[in-house]
């Protein structure tokens, strides 16, 4: 499930794109039948080396477009890349059929595509007369590791929700919009980027969609299990695991974690339908009405994860939740961590309740309706968020570790700042320097060697002329981005730390500097080395 994009503070090209693997088979378990017929992941193969052939990538467009009409693009608008598309090469034609949805001459599709007859009986295009029409949204993506990758979702939502798909040329929806399913989007990526990549052996994707978080951790875990109440977004899963060339998946459907009993797993990643819709107050989407009231959802997926997660194993979802006049929003959230795990819970922006309901409003496309309709819905979201006392919706990442530690470390803070992405390596060293810091007490920590970690600056802040600094300010350009303040000793400590001397020596020179009592300094400083190490500032060094 989608919400509009964070800003990306990294602003560079798509990674550069590699070969991919072979197609893989795709085992379904679903409990019902697929009611609209979508196309057969058997000659994805195919497909994929004519999309490589011709440059249909995510480097490829990109070049051809231009970074104004490929941005426009993430914006689900269209007109500038129609511009650029007027030439009729193969590229220009792949990017009108597949991205832009427009019906293209058959001569020029065949151009482009080899295999044009077994596209067409694979149900991948559909033949009008002289012209053909693409049947699914087929979007070029950028993997991590460097590979060509394409998302398969329905026409018309790529990244524009419910609202894409209202009718005219090329927009032709191939399911109910209750079932529609989604390409990737903002949220998909930030999900992708903050995600701990640790090779493992098992990993789930809880509620699938169109397979976007499932193809990227096909790069990283041996078996690949993904979930989805919509049986849907499965065949859709599969055909973009199979159109990019990805492991064998194991697909199965249902709720929560209810198709897979009482499996464990190293990793769960979770894009959850976490939109906090009142019931009656318009239609519901499978891909972002979750179906229970409130934050409950998301809740729930954190209060069970524990029950799914091997020992050390990782839950990362995006969520909103709900902040309820005369509760501290972060014990709330704090409070479905279940025991034995850390958690770390990152608030990255709050919507008053009219925000809120306005944009999910304009997601399902209920402001193009009959405005009378549109004010009834957007008065209904509103009573049920005053009766539940909401003032705001949060919207986030939680992260959870299975640590089995009697006394977990649970960080629940905001931070509406720039991030670096892929932030998923950073998130998997705060939780390392989580064990390092409770495995070590006051003189433990004194003990122990540290570094300053990469690109770590000193800022002085102060009046002009001033002889002393009123403040000093050590700003990380890794990571969360974080600056902290700190005094003259901390200043200084984490000045020296190059890992040759224990701290406990480092403080004591200190102190013989600035004259002060080396057991007082010994006493106040384990304190800041704390926040140091758990904000990344500085690196413990192994013995």
């Amino acid at each position: 499930m989608d919400v509009p994009p964070l800003p990306d503070p990294s602003g560079g090209r798509p990674a550069p794109l590699a070969s991919s693997r072979a197609a893989a088979r795709t085992r379904v378990r679903d409990n019902g039948a697929v009611s609209t017929p979508l196309p057969t992941p058997a000659g994805a193969a195919l497909l994929r080396d004519d999309l490589r052939a011709a440059a249909f990538t995510a480097d490829g467009c990109l070049d051809l477009l231009g970074a104004v009409a490929y941005a426009a693009l993430s914006r689900a608008e269209t007109v500038p890349a129609l511009r650029a598309t007027r030439g009729g090469s193969p590229l220009e034609t792949l990017v009108r059929l597949f991205l832009l949805q427009r019906p293209v001459r058959r001569d020029r599709a065949a151009a482009a595509l080899k295999h044009l007859d077994r596209y067409e009986a694979d149900g991948w295009l559909q033949r009008d007369g002289d012209e053909v029409r693409a049947t699914v949204d087929v979007r070029p993506y950028a993997g991590d590791g460097g590979e060509d990758w394409w998302i398969v979702s329905d026409l018309g939502c790529s990244v524009g929700g419910a609202a894409g798909i209202g009718g005219g040329a090329g927009t032709a929806p191939a399911a109910a919009r209750a079932d529609l399913v989604l390409g990737v989007g903002g949220a998909s990526t930030t999900l992708a980027g903050i995600t701990v990549r640790t090779p493992v052996t098992s990993a789930l994707d809880l509620g699938t969609g169109s397979g976007v978080q499932a193809l990227h951790a096909s790069r990283h875990a041996t078996q690949v299990t993904a979930t989805d109440l919509n049986p849907r977004a499965l065949r859709f899963a599969a055909l973009t695991l199979a159109l990019s060339g990805a492991r064998e998946p194991d697909l199965r459907q249902g709720s929560l974690f209810e198709p897979v009993g009482e499996d464990r797993y190293d990793l769960i990643v979770s894009n959850p339908p976490f939109v906090i819709s009142p019931e009656g107050a318009g239609e519901r989407l499978t891909y972002r009405d979750g179906g229970m009231a409130g934050d409950e959802l998301c809740r729930t997926l954190v209060r069970r994860s524990a029950d799914h997660l091997n020992d050390g194993g990782f839950c990362q979802l995006l969520a909103n939740w709900q902040h309820v006049e005369g509760q501290d929003w972060r014990d709330r959230l704090a409070s479905w961590v279940p025991a034995g795990c850390d958690a770390w819970i990152v608030q990255r922006e709050v919507q008053d309740v009219a925000e809120y309901a306005e944009l999910w409003l304009r997601d399902s496309g209920d402001h193009r309706g009959d405005p009378a309709a549109y004010a009834a819905r957007y008065d209904a979201w509103l009573d049920a968020f005053e009766r539940g006392k909401v003032s705001g919706i949060g919207f986030g990442w939680i992260t959870v570790r299975k640590s089995g530690a009697d006394q977990p470390s649970v960080t629940v803070e905001e931070w509406p700042h720039a991030v670096e992405q892929p932030l998923g390596p950073h998130i998997a060293g705060w939780f390392a320097r989580q064990d390092f810091l409770r495995a070590h007490d006051d003189a433990a920590l004194l003990g122990a060697r540290f570094v300053l970690a990469p690109d770590v600056v000193q800022e002085q802040v102060g009046l002009p002329g001033a002889e002393d600094p009123e403040h000093v300010v050590l700003r990380s350009a890794h990571g969360m981005r974080r600056a902290t303040k700190v005094d003259t000793v901390g200043a200084g400590f984490a000045g020296v730390c190059d890992g040759s001397l224990p701290a406990g020596r480092i403080v004591d020179a200190i102190a013989q500097l600035l004259g002060e009592d080396p057991v007082v300094l010994r006493d106040r400083t384990p304190e800041s080395i704390r926040l140091l190490v758990e904000q990344g500032f500085l690196e413990p060094v192994g013995d």
